[in-house]
């Protein structure tokens, strides 16, 4: 794994950076395609992990979330408003059904799994305090750490261009995004925070980072 903050860490993935998870104290964060589940347990072997969350219910965040909630005896953790489609398999609550998700759906979805808690603004988890960021998702979560400025933020922004892998700020693609003028939104939101470090489920993580996302988050169409 490779640290990126305290009590932070990245698993390794192929490509680099592409589909990011994190461990965040003791809780697993996403869990990728389903795929990933093989590459997440060797990598989680001997730590202490009580809990998994995911930032949001799409294919390449919770493909594995069953698996790994199954293997390692621990519960799932999700936003409100992603919960009901993680429970009951009913994706098209989370992200829309176009020619641009159905391999998603084919090859990357894992199976629904119970959620045991449904977070929302202002719970704590793993050090961090909750951030209901909606827009890509109508439950998507951030994780905010004060004391270090510490930003997870999953699919509100994307860390590198997903076609090329080149690291920058991007918005998610509208494909992909039920509600666009809500992500901005949210985009704006995490942006006042003034985080100092950047992790993203899509890129490298982002240092220094206060000022590239308010200068991105400016420029957003209002």
């Amino acid at each position: 794994m490779e640290s990126v903050a305290e009590n932070v860490y990245l698993l390794r993935g192929t490509p680099k950076y592409a589909i990011n998870i994190y461990l965040m104290g003791d809780v697993l964060l996403d869990a990728g395609s389903r795929m990933a589940e093989q590459r997440i347990l060797a990598q989680l072997e001997g730590r202490n992990v009580s809990a998994h969350a995911i930032t949001h219910a799409h294919p390449d965040h919770q493909g594995s979330s069953h698996a790994v909630c199954e293997k390692l005896d621990i519960p799932l953790l999700c936003g409100v408003g992603d919960a009901d489609a993680m429970e009951s398999g009913d994706w098209d609550k989370v992200i829309p059904n176009n020619w641009s998700t159905k391999p998603q759906h084919r090859f990357w979805t894992g199976p629904a799994h119970p959620v045991s808690k449904r977070l929302q603004e202002g719970d704590e988890l793993g050090g961090f305090t909750v951030l209901e960021v909606p827009g890509h998702a109508p439950g998507h979560l951030a994780f905010w750490r004060e004391s270090d400025r510490m930003l997870i933020l999953g699919d509100v922004v994307n860390g590198m261009n997903l076609l090329t892998t080149i690291p920058g700020l991007h918005e998610p693609p509208k494909l992909w995004t039920p509600d666009p003028e809500e992500n901005r939104r949210s985009i704006r939101k995490v942006a006042s925070l003034k985080p100092n470090t950047i992790c993203f489920g899509h890129g490298p993580p982002m240092r220094d980072a206060a000022k590239k996302l308010k200068r991105f988050a400016d420029a957003l169409p209002k």
